[in-house]
């Protein structure tokens, strides 16, 4: 969080100062202080925390609370350079009460109560420091957050705080507080940002391994906290964590509240982290009549990407995967990446990367891919992401039907009272304006064993504008949402006419869909019987493909035609749950006997 004026809530200054308020009185009973655009004197307080990086500044916090549980006792002092007070002074804030937005006011997230441009006077040093309240799934209420107010456009931050019947009112009413936590499951892996996510509520890391599974728009998972450190990572490094592990022994230090997770438990005593002892997973080999076709998020893979990448997910296919017979992959980037020249072609990339898997024990794939219109298909800017088939030709053969471009659709046309496309490989209604902006499906003609299977590599529209979960709205908007259900509706059409042309035809859709198994983009997906997503053929423990903000979730996808009436589906997770990540999303892979 970088803080500053831009982003801060201010009103007009009064004339008058609010002399010989505590922070209680600044904190109210809200979300925005009753004070804010005012200036104080002498506001009392033990220096709790420190930070001398990205928003410099220190807490305070009052050793004599009021009793109320709605009123924080604890406030940031925002200093802008490196403060100057160390934890245990007692000291003397005068200065402008603010409310700041991180990451901006348009985001949608909640405020942090601050005190910019402080006078500070430290009366004494060395001062114990007040008790840390301990967040545990006694303390935590198990409902997320109140409804918003309709009249004030959804927002809860002018509605009076009800810590016992809301967790995000919990956490409020101890925004700037000493808290501590002991001995909590970690539910998402640490980051390169140095930061992890725990749950105080350890029942919710309910997943087969160990996280925290996001099951509804409802089962926000209350107990997620993100865990950050006040000791330079020079000073100490952070600990690498994956979920399944647990981070020990007491944390505790000042809850903040940023735009990337909401709160935040920024600690000034830091727990280890014990081993869980979490292993990649691996997928059975598909047998001599089963087909196994796969998806896979590489993250923005390009051909100058050093070649531990190429090799790391070369081996996933290998060893993880079993080398599947088509391999549809998203996230295929140009040549030469984000160097913004107008290149498209990814010939290189798909070279190294093909040779990458044969160097590491896999098959000779082929590859079949259509380059997008330059700077027409989001994800970076200038690296042109696209969606690719590879496939075996030891095992399955492509039907090319020449012809298809960046704008042209493939067709669904019938041959012989069969099924067929006029383009293969080809787009899936490119001119549509729902994939402005967005990726287009990539449809293909595939043949195993005399049977012919239709493949649609997808990659939808980003969450991207989505209001948090911890936004000052709620329920948030999910504004994103309207792109990814025009993009179902035109994939359902497309399956639904290869059905017209042949009832019996086997049609596997499949990637990266950017949205939940309960969302209104899945029943879209499925709309009319065209299509069964897979993900519900397996346990409720076992369906996520990503971790975001440790919430352990569908965000990709395999659905199939009815005519695939009995197969095997399998999330191989190998990394959304571990720190050392080669993409940050699981593959997938489905198996059956055309």
């Amino acid at each position: 969080m970088v803080a500053g004026l831009c982003g801060t809530l201010l009103g007009q200054p009064s004339a008058a100062a609010a002399d010989g308020v505590r922070i209680r009185d600044i904190q109210g009973n809200t979300r925005i202080s009753p004070l804010a655009g005012e200036r104080v004197t002498d506001v009392p307080g033990i220096v709790t925390g420190v930070r001398t990086y990205g928003s410099r500044g220190f807490w305070i916090q009052d050793p004599r609370p009021d009793g109320s549980a709605a009123t924080s006792e604890g406030v940031f002092v925002y200093t802008g350079g490196t403060p100057t007070v160390a934890v245990g002074d007692d000291v003397r804030v005068s200065g402008l009460v603010g409310e700041y937005y991180p990451g901006g006011e348009e985001d949608g997230g909640q405020s942090v109560t601050q005190i910019s441009s402080p006078a500070v006077t430290v009366v004494s040093s060395g001062n114990p420091l007040p008790s840390a309240i301990t967040l545990d799934a006694w303390e935590l209420p198990r409902a997320y957050a109140p409804e918003g107010d309709p009249e004030d456009g959804g927002s809860i931050e002018n509605l009076r705080l009800r810590p016992s019947r809301y967790a995000l009112d919990r956490y409020e009413s101890l925004e700037g507080m000493l808290v501590e936590i002991a001995d909590a499951p970690v539910i998402g892996p640490s980051t390169p940002y140095y930061e992890l996510w725990v749950t105080v509520r350890p029942r919710e890391a309910d997943t087969d391994r160990g996280g925290a599974r996001y099951d509804s728009y409802d089962a926000q998972n209350p107990g997620r906290l993100k865990i950050e450190s006040l000791v330079p990572v020079a000073q100490e490094p952070f600990p690498e964590a994956n979920v399944g592990d647990t981070l020990t022994g007491t944390t505790s230090g000042p809850l903040d509240y940023d735009e990337f997770g909401g709160y935040t438990l920024v600690a000034n005593e830091l727990g280890e982290v014990a081993p869980g002892g979490l292993a990649p997973e691996s997928t059975r080999p598909q047998r001599a009549g089963e087909l196994a076709v796969a998806s896979y998020n590489v993250e923005n893979l390009y051909a100058g990407d050093d070649q531990e990448k190429f090799d790391r997910l070369a081996a996933a296919v290998v060893e993880h995967l079993a080398s599947p017979d088509i391999l549809a992959l998203e996230e295929i980037q140009d040549d030469n990446g984000t160097q913004d020249d107008g290149t498209v072609a990814a010939v290189e990339t798909l070279g190294r990367f093909t040779d990458a898997i044969a160097a590491a024990g896999g098959p000779r794939y082929e590859w079949r891919g259509i380059d997008p219109e330059d700077g027409r298909d989001g994800g970076a800017p200038g690296g042109n992401i696209r969606n690719v088939f590879l496939f075996n030709p030891d095992r399955v053969s492509f039907t090319d039907r020449p012809g298809g471009d960046a704008t042209t659709a493939t067709e669904v046309t019938r041959e012989r009272g069969r099924a067929a496309l006029t383009l293969s490989p080809g787009r899936v209604d490119p001119a549509n304006e729902a994939w402005e902006d967005s990726r287009k499906p990539l449809a293909g003609e595939f043949t195993f064993r005399g049977e012919t299977v239709f493949v649609v590599a997808n990659h939808f529209a980003s969450k991207g504008g989505d209001q948090p979960l911890y936004s000052r709205f709620q329920p948030p908007a999910r504004s994103s949402e309207t792109q990814r259900l025009a993009q179902a509706e035109a994939v359902n059409a497309f399956v639904r006419e290869l059905r017209s042309a042949q009832r019996d035809a086997q049609v596997v859709v499949l990637g990266d869909i950017n949205d939940f198994e309960f969302s209104a983009t899945t029943r879209a997906l499925t709309a009319g019987g065209a299509l069964e997503s897979a993900v519900r053929s397996l346990p409720r423990g076992d369906r996520y493909t990503y971790v975001f903000q440790g919430n352990s979730q569908v965000l990709d996808q395999t659905l199939v035609s009815p005519a695939i009436r009995r197969y095997e589906y399998d999330i191989v997770h190998i990394n959304a749950e571990f720190a050392d990540q080669a993409s940050d999303h699981d593959p997938q892979v489905i198996r059956f006997r055309p």
